[in-house]
C-alpha cells in the first residue's frame, strides 16, 4: 500500500490474461447514483495506463457508461468491466448502477466480486440503499472498503464523513472503519476553500502530493505531525486490536514501538478477512494530469489488502440431477465450473456474456454445456445445451481485446453462446454441473405493452425473450384472462431502458397500455333461470329448455354443476351439454365481462324433442339460462387481493402502515426483524399497488422493500365495482 515502506514505482499496462489466481483481484463498485463510481474507475484506468488523459481507451469510446442509453439517460444502467494491471496484478473492476431500478446488475456484479468498494460521496453522505448493500456484505462476510469522493465540492469535510461512516457501517465496532489517509489541502481560495492537494499517510507519515499531476512523496514538517498523531494512534490501535498477535496490543500500550511492515501486514490480513474495513480518499485527475488524487493508494490497498480468488470458498454446485458435488477452491485444473453474470447484445458480433470463471480453464472454441434452471417463473425455460463457444476477449468500453484463455477465478466475455442466459452454468460437456443461482429481487411494477404495429407484432415475440434472456429481475407474462403481454420491471427507469432497448436493439415499437388485474364476478344470492332455445328454419329444427338454480359458494369454489333432473325431462345425453354451455358463459362473464367463479349451478329440470334436441342446442339453451338467472341477480365483482409484506427502517413505519390503510389495505400485524427494522404485513387489493414499487421508495427513501403473493379474490366495494363496470363500457 502506500504506506509501504517501498512504495511501488507506479508501473502500468493493458490488462491481459491472468496466469495464476493469486494474481488476480475482482472489486465491485457500490454507492448511490451520482456518487462518482464510474468517474473513479476511469481515474484508476488513467492511474494504471488503460487509458490516455482524456480518459478514452487508446482506440476511441469511454472506458465505462459507454452504452447509448447510458448517454441519453446520464447514468448507468448496466454492469461493466473495466480490466486493468497494477504491479503484475489483474485488478477487474466491476463499475455497478447506482439507481434503485438497477439492482439486478449490482447483484451480479457481487456475485462475480470478491471484494467490494464503498464509493461514498463527501458532499452527499451515505443513503439508505447503500447500508442496505452494506448489510448484505457483511452477512456472507466479503471484505470491503471505503472510498470517499467529491472532495473538490464546496461542502465536503472528509473527517466528518469518516465519523459518519464509522456510525453507519461500523455497527458495534465504529473502530473497524477508519481512516488511513487524512487529506492534504492547498492554500486558501478567496471563497474561504482550500482544495484538497494530496494525502498524508497515517502509518508512514509520509505526504503524498497530487499537485503536479502525478504523485510525489516527502517528509511532513514538524508543524505537520501533531495534527495527525490522535487519528495515527486510533489506526495503530484499530490495526493491532485485528491482528492474530494477542501480543501486540499489550507491546503496543506498553510503549513499544511497533514496526511498519507488522502494522501494514495485519492491516491487509484484517481487510481481506472483512473484519477491518479502511476509509480513503479520492478525486479525479485534474485536465492534463496523469494521477488523480488518491488513485495510486487505492490500487495498493486492492492489490495488497484485498483478497484473491484463492481465498473465496468453492460455490456450491450439483450436477444436473441435482446431486452434491464437492469442488477445489478455484483450481485452474479442476472441472469447469463458470457462471454468466451479464448478457448483452451487440449488433456486429451478437450475444456476449460475460463469464466468471470459479473452477477449471476456459478457452476459445471448445464445446461447453449450458446450462439454466430455477428461473421459469421469470420467462426463462429450464435447458441443458451443449454450444461451442466463440472468442473469449477482455471488453474495454466498446472494444473487445482477444484473450488466449480465462483461468479460475478470472473473468472473459463470451461470444456466440447463443442460448446462454444471465445466471446459466457453463461446464464440460462430459461433465456437466449447475451452480446454484444466486437471490434476485422481485420485479413488481407492471408494464402492459402491445405492438405498435403489425410488422412489430411479427418481432415482439422474439425481442422480449431476449429482453429477458439478458436480465433476469425483468419477468415476461402472458396474462391469459386480461390477454395482456406484461413486462413486471423494478422501476420505472428499468421500465424505460427496456422498452428503447426493445426498440434500439430488436427493432420493436411498443405502445405502453393500462395494466389490468384479473377480475372475477359472482352471484350474491341464490336465483333462478330459464334457457328456451327453439328454432324451426327448413330441416332440422332446434329444440332445448332447461331449468337452473344458481347459488353462491365461497371463495376458491370455482364452479359446481349438479344434476337433479327427474324422469327424463333432459335426455342424459343433453345433460353434459347444459354444463357445457353454462361453464363456456362463465367464462364469458354475464355482467361486466369478466370470468363467473364460486357458484353451484343445478340443473332442475328441462324438455327436449325427439328431432330437433341437439348437442348444440342444449348447450345454447344453458348459457341462456345462465345469463337469465344472472339479469334477476346481484352480480359481486370480485377483485384478487395481495398479501404484502414491506421491511422498512423504523423512521417509516407509520408511513408505511398509513398508506396502505389509504390502498384500502388491512393491515395484519408487524414483528420487529432486527435493529431497526420492521416487517408489516397486509392485505391490499391488487388494483391499489400497480405503482407501489415507485410510490414505496419515494415514500422510504429507498430504505424499504416489499413483496407480494396472490391471496384470494374477495368482492370489491359497489362504489369502486359500479366505476370499473363503466370503465369497461366505455371501453367497448
Amino acid at each position: 500500500m502506500g504506506d509501504k515502506a517501498n512504495a511501488h514505482p507506479g508501473a502500468a499496462g493493458r490488462a491481459t490474461a491472468a496466469d495464476h489466481p493469486a494474481s488476480v483481484r475482482n472489486v465491485v463498485l457500490v454507492g448511490h447514483s451520482g456518487s462518482g463510481k464510474t468517474t473513479l474507475v476511469e481515474a484508476l484506468a488513467l492511474t494504471a495506463g488503460a487509458v490516455n488523459r482524456a480518459g478514452r481507451v487508446e482506440d476511441g469510446g469511454t472506458v465505462s457508461d459507454y452504452d447509448d442509453i447510458e448517454h441519453r439517460q446520464q447514468r448507468s444502467v448496466q454492469l461493466s468491466l473495466v480490466p486493468v494491471e497494477w504491479d503484475g496484478i489483474k485488478v477487474n473492476l466491476l463499475d455497478t448502477p447506482g439507481y434503485a431500478d438497477f439492482v439486478g446488475e449490482l447483484r451480479a456484479g457481487l456475485r462475480a466480486a470478491d471484494a467490494a468498494l464503498f464509493v461514498v460521496s463527501a458532499s452527499d453522505g451515505v443513503d439508505g440503499s447503500t447500508r442496505m448493500v452494506w448489510e448484505e456484505c457483511a452477512a456472507v462476510g466479503m471484505p470491503r472498503a471505503i472510498v470517499v469522493t467529491h472532495l473538490e465540492a464546496a461542502r465536503a469535510d472528509f473527517e466528518e464523513m469518516t465519523r459518519v461512516c464509522a456510525e453507519t457501517f461500523g455497527g458495534d465496532d465504529p473502530d473497524a472503519v477508519l481512516p488511513l489517509y487524512l487529506p492534504l489541502h492547498g492554500p486558501q481560495a478567496p471563497d474561504g476553500h482550500a482544495p484538497v492537494t494530496g494525502l498524508t499517510g497515517l502509518l508512514s507519515q509520509e505526504l503524498f502530493d497530487y499537485s503536479s499531476g502525478e504523485r510525489k512523496e516527502s517528509e511532513p514538517g514538524p508543524d505537520q505531525l501533531p495534527g495527525i498523531e490522535e487519528a495515527r494512534n486510533r489506526l495503530i490501535e484499530g490495526i493491532i486490536a485485528e491482528s492474530e498477535d494477542e501480543t501486540l496490543m499489550d507491546r503496543y500500550l506498553g510503549g513499544e514501538q511497533i514496526d511498519l511492515k507488522s502494522l501494514v501486514d495485519d492491516l491487509e490480513r484484517a481487510v481481506a478477512r472483512g473484519t477491518f474495513f479502511p476509509v480513503l480518499a479520492a478525486a479525479p485527475a485534474a485536465e492534463g494530469a496523469r494521477q488523480g488524487i488518491g488513485t495510486v493508494e487505492l490500487l495498493e490497498l486492492i492489490t495488497g489488502g484485498f483478497p484473491t480468488p484463492l481465498e473465496r470458498e468453492a460455490p456450491r454446485v450439483t450436477t444436473i440431477d441435482g446431486k452434491a458435488r464437492e469442488l477445489k477452491v478455484c483450481d485452474p485444473a479442476g472441472p469447469l465450473v463458470a457462471e454468466v453474470v451479464k448478457t448483452a447484445s451487440d449488433p456486429y458480433v451478437g450475444r456476449v456474456s460475460l463469464v466468471r470463471v470459479f473452477s477449471g480453464t476456459l478457452r476459445p472454441d471448445e464445446t461447453v454445456h449450458v446450462s439454466g434452471h430455477g428461473l421459469e417463473d421469470r420467462g426463462h425455460e429450464d435447458h441443458d445445451v451443449d454450444e461451442r463457444i466463440g472468442a473469449l476477449s477482455a471488453p474495454f468500453g466498446k472494444q473487445q481485446r482477444g484473450l488466449a484463455q480465462c483461468i479460475a477465478g478470472d473473468l472473459a466475455c463470451v461470444a456466440k453462446l447463443s442460448r446462454a442466459e444471465t445466471g446459466d452454468t457453463l461446464s464440460a460437456k462430459d461433465d456437466p454441473l449447475l451452480m446454484e443461482p444466486w437471490q434476485m429481487p422481485d420485479p413488481l411494477l407492471p408494464l402492459a405493452i402491445q405492438a405498435h404495429s403489425k410488422a412489430d407484432e411479427d418481432k415482439l415475440s422474439q425481442g422480449l425473450g431476449r429482453l429477458v434472456a439478458e436480465d433476469p429481475t425483468m419477468r415476461l407474462e402472458q396474462n391469459q384472462d386480461t390477454h395482456q403481454v406484461v413486462l413486471w420491471c423494478l422501476g420505472e427507469a428499468h421500465a424505460d431502458v427496456a422498452l428503447e432497448r426493445l426498440r434500439s436493439r430488436y427493432g420493436v415499437q411498443v405502445d405502453v397500455v393500462p395494466h389490468k388485474v384479473s377480475l372475477r364476478e359472482t352471484f350474491a344470492a341464490k336465483s333462478a333461470g330459464r334457457g328456451r332455445h327453439v328454432k324451426q328454419s327448413g330441416g332440422h329444427g332446434q329444440f332445448a329448455i332447461c331449468e337452473i338454480e344458481v347459488e353462491p359458494l365461497p371463495g376458491g369454489s370455482g364452479i359446481e354443476f349438479v344434476d337433479k333432473v327427474v324422469g327424463g325431462a333432459v335426455p342424459r345425453q343433453f345433460i353434459p351439454s347444459v354444463e357445457k354451455g353454462v361453464r363456456a358463459q362463465a367464462a364469458r362473464g354475464i355482467a361486466a365481462g369478466h370470468p363467473l367463479v364460486d357458484i353451484r349451478v343445478t340443473l332442475l329440470d328441462g324438455k327436449a324433442h325427439s328431432v330437433d334436441s341437439s348437442d348444440a342446442a342444449f348447450q345454447t339453451a344453458g348459457a341462456l339460462a345462465l345469463r337469465e338467472a344472472a339479469a334477476d341477480a346481484k352480480i359481486h365483482l370480485l377483485e384478487p387481493v395481495a398479501e404484502v409484506t414491506v421491511l422498512v427502517g423504523d423512521d417509516y413505519v407509520g408511513a408505511v402502515m398509513s398508506d396502505l390503510s389509504g390502498r384500502r389495505g388491512r393491515v395484519l400485524g408487524t414483528e420487529q426483524v432486527s435493529t431497526g427494522r420492521t416487517l408489516v404485513r397486509a392485505e391490499v387489493p391488487e388494483i391499489e399497488i400497480g405503482r407501489y414499487a415507485v410510490d414505496l421508495r419515494s415514500l422510504s427513501h429507498g430504505t424499504a422493500r416489499f413483496n407480494r403473493t396472490y391471496a384470494r379474490h374477495e368482492p370489491m366495494p359497489p362504489q369502486i365495482a359500479e366505476r370499473v363496470r363503466e370503465q369497461t363500457q366505455d371501453a367497448s
